[in-house]
């Protein structure tokens, strides 16, 4: 944590909220209600949480307006419309900050890459012919840029990234450890019983307050660029193939993978493990569930669902049993049975009637 402390009134200034309480009472970070401790400020961010936050030792609390009202133990808040939303700006406030600059003396840098004073390059990274790395941007030990390579201003390449394909990253991309960007797209010809290797001409173009995880791997095109439009967030493990391109602010949990030429919107949701094929286009505003499977173009916003939910092992393996069974009559025997019923249900409802 950051050995800083900043004052209750300080920090309410900066989520442009309401500093209730002892104004100067200083914290020194941010911790659950669970586990804070009187140095510590936390959030409540709905009425489930109320009884938590009585019992926490927090010094100060983030809250709307009217938890406030319901929090009777508690004397210290910071009064916003957005708690969560208060919380996440001043995690980086209290988060640790990379002060150092300059090259690292084993680091190995081609004499016409372009490298920012104010840069920071670690221990063994490698650097390409004319690259260009921008103003207090950080990459980390053991990073491969290759040749062409541009990194905007404000980025964070964690170590073992590898960023090769021309690619061209914005300002403020934060890319974690062991990712790959740029790398040869999967493409092949098949013919007579062999797969022939398509070579991948494109590049990649990463927009500006890019995150991108751990562990993944963003292709480079085959003709044209796969791109990351700005504010894109993706998590750990996920594949984006070549062609691509992937709308402004969309998110996409760990294990999405998604297959070559697809345009995704802009605003979108995929849950963990969501697949998608490639050649199909996503709109805007499109939610996708954790482990479904997009097999066709979604042309309206909304959330979409695949797969079977989780049941208990006895009723799964009836659901299965019959969900065959079901799939191994043929439609038209199906309406004709239905149909039958329907007559039958018919005939005893006229001779109720007349009975009666």
């Amino acid at each position: 944590m950051n050995p800083q402390n900043f004052s209750l009134e300080k920090l309410a200034r900066l989520v442009q909220g309401e500093c209730v309480g002892q104004h100067d009472l200083q914290l020194a970070g941010l911790a659950s209600l669970e586990h804070a401790a009187p140095q510590h400020l936390a959030f409540v961010n709905a009425e489930k949480y109320i009884d938590s936050a009585e019992q926490s030792k927090a010094g100060a609390l983030i809250v709307t307006a009217a938890l406030k009202e319901q929090i009777k133990s508690k004397q210290n808040f910071i009064v916003v419309a957005n708690p969560y939303l208060a919380f996440a700006i001043l995690t980086h406030v209290f988060e640790k900050k990379h002060t150092k600059t300059g090259i690292e003396s084993t680091a190995q840098i081609d004499a016409s890459a372009i490298i920012s004073d104010s840069a920071y390059i670690g221990h063994y990274a490698v650097i390409g012919e004319h690259c260009v790395v921008g103003d207090e941007t950080v990459i980390q030990s053991h990073c491969k840029i290759d040749d062409g390579v541009e990194i905007g201003k404000q980025c964070l390449i964690d170590s073992h990234v590898v960023l090769t394909g021309q690619c061209k990253l914005g300002d403020r991309v934060r890319i974690h450890a062991n990712t790959v960007v740029g790398g040869e797209g999967f493409g092949f010809a098949p013919y007579q019983g062999k797969w022939h290797r398509i070579a991948q001409l494109g590049s990649v173009r990463i927009g500006n307050d890019v995150r991108i995880g751990s562990n993944c791997s963003i292709d480079r095109g085959a003709l044209d660029d796969t791109i990351l439009e700005d504010g894109v967030i993706l998590d750990n493990l996920v594949q984006i193939a070549h062609n691509v391109k992937v709308g402004a602010n969309t998110a996409m949990a760990a294990k999405c993978g998604i297959a070559g030429s697809t345009t995704i919107g802009k605003n979108c949701i995929f849950a963990g493990a969501v697949g998608v094929v490639g050649h199909i286009n996503i709109a805007d505003n499109v939610t996708v569930t954790g482990m479904s499977m997009v097999t066709k173009s979604i042309s309206e916003a909304g959330s979409y669902s695949s797969g079977t939910p989780m049941l208990e092992s006895l009723h799964w393996k009836r659901a299965a049993v019959r969900f065959k069974q079901l799939a191994d009559v043929p439609l038209t025997q199906l309406m004709k049975k239905l149909d039958h019923m329907q007559s039958q249900v018919e005939s005893l409802e006229s001779t109720f009637k007349l009975r009666k």
